[in-house]
């Protein structure tokens, strides 16, 4: 007993003398040193009160285990300067900003099988963007659960992923333009046979981000993976070195109707495809003011991770039909991207191409992103450092060619 007592006290005067350590919990160093068992692990971990793990936050549990409560918050500041094609009618500019700032609780309550979560980006403040993910959701089985409340609507890989597991400092072009946003909504979901095969079907307001609407119109939204090797996080390069291969392959469909309320506005801009940088919203002007417009969307992607190595693509598909003016909108999209930490889980080099054709019918409208990135990982996507360089052809400004150079910090806690 005094030889356990005196190691334990040991390895604990090694969380404050060995640098890097201190990321692990006591408990999970003595476990590692074989100080105690599996199970006194279980059993101190089980009854703790108070907790933090790096990237989960702190987490409050009751003693009865009844509800838990974890507070987090990610941060991101990023640096950008844009050279300008001399061709083009844009100038040389750079910013610094606070891209992201948000704060999320999350647990359960009365059950381990109803949790909840409230996200807020304080970098919205003010707007109605402000509310990101409110919602419940509760689990009969892994193979069935309901969500209630507002979340990301299921449509393309890149977007359900977060912002904060990126390969690069930002998602895609291709995935900005065509993803839906945020809605509040019912949606039926489960992973069957561990995370084989994913589905995910939504029925929601169709308004957008924290925007409600009372016509009768609705947005529908439907997902499905599947996963042959098992199941795959959703999480942007290999940083965990898989050391059995890992493949997901996904597709996604998506159906509401907006009305041009304006010359240049749709009923809600909220939607993030019918906003000014969405496929929808460059090309309002195909229709007449007053007009609905059916909306569909369609998406097919894939992704890949293996000791260290990962990639993934997507191709989306959207197209817009006017009620009155008999008008149709067709866009397209895609990217595909590759990375590779040349330093297991710590330095990692990656490269993408983004295609957009917000117009199918119309001629020099495309969008063209090649980018390079490099990664350097403290603590995963935790704590991280990016910076990454784009050369974006754009069709739409006379055929400029703009270099964008990006740099990035990330912290989650």
């Amino acid at each position: 007993m005094k030889k356990r007592s005196f190691a334990a006290t040991v390895v604990a005067m090694g969380l404050v003398l060995i640098p890097g350590v201190h990321a692990k919990t006591l408990e999970d160093v003595l476990k590692e040193k074989g100080v105690i068992t599996e199970e006194d692990y279980k059993e101190v971990t089980r009854s703790k009160p108070l907790n933090y793990k790096p990237g989960k936050g702190f987490t409050l549990t009751s003693a009865d285990e009844k509800f838990q409560l974890s507070l987090g918050g990610r941060l991101q500041t990023r640096y950008t300067f844009t050279d300008a094609d001399d061709n083009g009618t844009s100038r040389d500019s750079n910013k610094i900003e606070v891209k992201r700032m948000k704060f999320w609780l999350n647990g359960y309550a009365y059950t381990k099988d109803l949790t909840y979560l409230l996200q807020v980006d304080f970098v919205q403040g003010g707007s109605s963007k402000l509310l990101e993910h409110a919602y419940l959701n509760y689990r009969f089985v892994d193979e069935a659960q309901v969500l209630a409340g507002q979340t990301k609507v299921p449509f393309g890989r890149q977007w359900l992923n977060s912002s904060g597991s990126q390969q690069f400092v930002d998602r895609s072009t291709a995935s900005d333009m065509f993803r839906p946003g945020y809605e509040a909504g019912v949606k039926v979901h489960g992973a069957v046979a561990g995370g084989i095969a994913t589905y995910e079907l939504g029925y929601y307001g169709g308004a957008g981000q924290s925007t409600f609407r009372t016509s009768n119109d609705n947005a529908y939204a439907a997902r499905i993976t599947a996963n042959p090797f098992g199941k795959m996080a959703y999480a942007e390069g290999d940083l965990d070195q898989s050391e059995k291969p890992l493949l997901s392959v996904g597709a996604n469909y998506y159906r509401n109707t907006l009305q041009k309320s304006t010359a240049t506005a749709f009923e809600t801009n909220n939607v993030t495809l019918a906003g000014s940088t969405g496929w929808l919203g460059k090309g309002i002007g195909t229709f007449t003011t007053g007009e609905k417009i059916d909306i569909n969307g369609y998406g097919v992607d894939a992704a890949f991770k293996w000791l260290g190595a990962s990639a993934q693509a997507e191709y989306l598909l959207g197209q817009a039909d006017g009620h009155t003016s008999d008008k149709t909108l067709r866009a397209h999209g895609f990217y595909a991207q590759a990375g590779y930490c040349i330093i297991p889980k710590k330095l990692e080099l990656a490269f993408r191409y983004s295609f957009v054709d917000p117009n199918r019918d119309k001629a020099n409208d495309q969008q063209v992103d090649t980018q390079g990135a490099v990664s350097y990982y403290f603590n995963k996507h935790n704590l991280k450092l990016q910076g990454d360089i784009t050369n974006s052809h754009d069709q739409s400004k006379g055929r400029t060619d703009d270099m964008i150079y990006r740099l990035q910090a990330q912290v989650i806690f």
